[in-house]
């Protein structure tokens, strides 16, 4: 390992010189393949922190797709129904439990995690490598590679892609610093655990969490460290389903992660399950067509003229009334959100992707309000107390 990455450039081109350096020792990192640059070193430092906390918090193998340094998607190892399979495009492959992380963080949000950069915090295996090799993607980071999967991934994007190996014993300083405008900041590095310790003060009347439902909890919570703040997380079955990221108000967060955890069950519809795919179509091209399919805006892509670039039979609209009966059926899902709620539209907006469990900071003048519209739904609640923010 070395002491210095020199970059081609920095976040733009126009920034240069460009590199990663260690004041003491060597890098944690091995480039095995590519050259990745200075955005994609960002994904690859803050995803592998995550997924190294989400397997410490879980036991379970986890993955995460990361984008403009903010995850797409997070998921632990949690088995998937056929229904997911399919949405994910993972039918036709042997699923590894790492392989099965990795489908789950790159299918919730499909749209954001094209082009993604990837992090595993286990050994990256054969099957999660062909996965991995079957999307657009910049890149990987992960402790180690089977000889079968380093094959693969360095036979993706004729030969360019980035993969980094890191040193899992690596351990940062204790104090972080950060130059902006020419002036260094310090802090201490956030060390701060996150576990089923921050869920036990429940000020809602319902204050039963099933097991499960604590797991998605911690993992929205973990995912929510390293996600630009404010931010919010909707997890269900082992993985984010809805980040909202880098929002000014609060309530944008949560109406923006709300809109994309409703995209992920919407897609599960039996009209989006079933539309008639003209052969050979790119996985890009569906993507964005399922995508304004369940919109308002579905006409973009059922006009004459228009559907027969993707469909072999024109599609039956998804109309509102269909689509809220189909979202009213979403229940059990976890909502973590990195600062406290101001005001109640946050739960009510909540309800609406059918969200039962929430963990939250607690601490607002209005917390009162926010309790009241929780037992209106019948929502446990947690305060953990300890705010999330990252910048």
């Amino acid at each position: 390992m070395a002491k210095e990455l020199e970059l081609k450039y920095g976040c733009n081109p126009n920034q240069k010189p460009a590199r990663i350096f260690m004041k003491e020792g060597e890098l944690p990192i091995e480039v095995l393949n590519g050259r990745p640059g200075y955005i994609n070193l960002l994904d690859a430092f803050n995803s592998w922190q995550l997924v190294k906390e989400l397997k410490e918090a879980t036991g379970l193998p986890a993955a995460a797709s990361f984008k403009h340094v903010s995850p797409a998607g997070a998921a632990v190892a949690v088995e998937m129904n056929e229904t997911l399979k399919k949405i994910y495009f993972v039918d036709d492959v042997k699923l590894s439990p790492l392989a099965t992380a990795y489908a789950r963080a790159r299918g919730a949000d499909r749209m954001s995690s094209y082009g993604d950069f990837i992090a595993l915090s286990d050994t990256c295996d054969e099957e999660t490598a062909r996965i991995i090799n079957r999307e657009v993607s910049d890149g990987v980071i992960a402790p180690d590679y089977t000889p079968e999967a380093l094959e693969i991934l360095k036979n993706k994007r004729k030969g360019t892609y980035n993969v980094i190996k890191i040193d899992p014993a690596y351990r940062p300083a204790p104090i972080e610093h950060k130059d902006v405008f020419g002036i260094t900041f310090e802090q201490g590095r956030n060390e701060l655990k996150i576990d089923e310790s921050l869920l036990k003060e429940m000020p809602t009347q319902k204050k039963e969490i099933p097991t499960d439902a604590k797991r998605d909890l911690i993992i929205a919570l973990i995912t929510l460290k390293y996600t630009q703040s404010n931010s919010v997380c909707y997890a269900k079955d082992g993985q984010a389903i809805g980040i909202g990221a880098g929002q000014q108000s609060r309530i944008h967060c949560t109406r923006l992660a709300g809109n994309k955890a409703d995209i992920w069950y919407l897609r599960q519809h039996p009209k989006v399950m079933n539309l008639p795919w003209i052969d050979k179509i790119r996985r890009a091209d569906r993507d964005n067509t399922i995508d304004v399919y369940i919109s308002e805006d579905h006409d973009d892509v059922l006009a004459d003229g228009v559907w027969q670039q993707f469909f072999t039979e024109k599609p039956e609209v998804l109309t509102r009334e269909e689509k809220r009966t189909w979202l009213d059926t979403m229940t059990g899902v976890a909502l973590g959100s990195d600062a406290f709620f101001p005001f109640g539209d946050n739960i009510e907006r909540a309800h609406k992707s059918g969200v039962s469990y929430i963990a939250q900071p607690g601490g607002s003048v209005r917390d009162d309000h926010v309790i009241g519209t929780c037992d209106k739904y019948n929502m446990a609640m947690a305060f953990t107390g300890i705010r999330l923010f990252h910048h």
